[in-house]
């Protein structure tokens, strides 16, 4: 049976002082990426771009406004029980308030720490990628 494929986008929101969002799942449908670290995003709708998906996603997820920037990598990863398709874009934090509306937690993080954070493995090679680009 071919597993189902998921669309996602997800943003790397870097705020002025170059740290980065990060956000905690809670317990979900799926335990292997419940209670693990997330860059912030989600499901692509019919008919949305990338760029429509993030903007939306983040502001029903965060309440928050971003700059977004260019396509940072690509990332397709095999869970059990789906496949994930996920663009990643850089962004700005451009706003001045954000609110937890879905997540556990959140927070910001120094790039030289991201490593430090349990990842659902989707998001460990942006992490990665992240860490290694901006250290």
């Amino acid at each position: 049976m071919e597993k189902k494929i998921i669309t996602t986008v997800a943003g790397i929101i870097e705020n002025k002082d170059g740290d980065i969002l990060c956000t905690l799942r809670d317990q979900g449908k799926y335990d292997y990426v419940s209670f693990k670290w997330e860059f912030p995003g989600g499901k692509v709708e019919a008919g949305e771009t990338q760029h429509q998906t993030l903007a939306r996603e983040l502001r029903e997820e965060l309440d928050i406004e971003v700059e977004i920037g260019q396509f940072y990598y690509q990332v397709e990863h095999d869970y059990p029980d789906f496949h994930l398709s996920m663009a990643v874009y850089e962004c700005k934090f451009t706003g001045d308030h954000m609110a937890m509306n879905v997540h556990k937690a959140l927070k910001w993080v120094k790039p030289k720490d991201l490593l430090t954070l349990d990842w659902a493995a989707a998001d460990l090679p942006v992490a990665e990628k992240v860490y290694n680009n901006m250290k």
